[in-house]
């Protein structure tokens, strides 16, 4: 059971954290309160804590909503290695905080205004969490004030959530948020290009499992050490399933861990993980990003 016990050491260390401060965007100011307000978070490397986002991939869903709907971008670091600024779990923490506080503020203000959460890669992953954090009641907000949630390339997509689009394997690589989206479930839409490993990683490649679950406790708070056992008694108990340590074993090998090299050689060569704007995902023609902004004009 050493193998158990290393899973269950993997989810429940107990790091010393170190809180920093982060600047949140800062909300455009509108002559009235709108009936949507959209809060997006881009993917890595599209913004940074002391800069306006970049022009990414949610752009092609923000500029095609009207002028009746507001736009916030969350700033944050959008990091995710140990020589950037922030590892990724910290990264994505603050897009978390960041976004929430937008919420938190705009809700004051307008009593009767209702929120689209939008998020890319890195930033699905954030906004995921959020509206996951919304979904239970935990909240800035009840979830009936969220009518909407758009996930693109989200790396704890669940085989379970609504998918737009051609059928993909497997969970995203950070693997399924435990709980899934509670009340907001029902307004939560998620998009996966297929062959994107981000979010769709088999589930019995379990060195990318592990690697993604690693990502996702990159640096842990107390508060989550509970979710972090579950998650590694998940990969821990699938693994069993599969045979065990020889399945592992036999995933770790050098031949194996050539064709994991050039599988993701082949990944970033395709760019698939940025292909959102010409990904079709039904009958009609339209594509994830088009889709998503015809469904949050919807809600407007």
């Amino acid at each position: 059971m050493r193998v158990k016990k290393l899973f269950v050491a993997l989810g429940a260390c107990v790091v010393a954290v170190v809180g920093s401060v982060v600047s949140v965007g800062s909300a455009q100011a509108a002559p009235v309160c709108p009936n949507l307000h959209v809060v997006a978070i881009p993917g890595t490397w599209e913004t940074s804590p002391d800069s306006k986002p970049r022009p990414g991939m949610l752009s092609a869903v923000t500029d095609a909503l009207p002028s009746s709907v507001g736009v916030d971008y969350v700033t944050y670091a959008a990091t995710a290695f140990p020589w950037e600024s922030e590892v990724y779990a910290a990264s994505k923490r603050q897009a978390v905080d960041n976004a929430r506080a937008i919420i938190g503020d705009i809700a004051k203000r307008c009593g009767n205004t209702n929120f689209g959460i939008i998020g890319y890669s890195q930033g699905a992953d954030a906004a995921g969490d959020l509206a996951a954090e919304i979904g239970t009641g935990l909240g800035i907000v009840p979830p009936s004030r969220i009518a909407a949630v758009g996930l693109l390339s989200d790396p704890r997509r669940s085989e379970t959530d609504a998918l737009v689009g051609p059928r993909v394997v497997g969970n995203g690589a950070g693997g399924p948020r435990i709980g899934g989206f509670g009340w907001v479930s029902e307004q939560t839409r998620t998009f996966c290009v297929v062959g994107d490993l981000y979010c769709s990683t088999p589930k019995d490649d379990f060195v990318t499992r592990m690697a993604g679950f690693l990502a996702q406790v990159s640096d842990p708070v107390a508060p989550m050490m509970g979710r972090y056992t579950q998650e590694a008694l998940a990969i821990f108990d699938d693994l069993m399933a599969a045979g065990g340590i020889a399945t592992l074993q036999a995933q770790l090998t050098d031949q194996a861990n050539e064709q994991r090299f050039e599988q993701l050689e082949r990944f970033y060569d395709s760019q698939v993980h940025h292909d959102y704007r010409g990904y079709v995902v039904d009958g009609s023609g339209a594509t994830a990003t088009s889709w998503l902004a015809n469904w949050l004009r919807s809600k407007a």
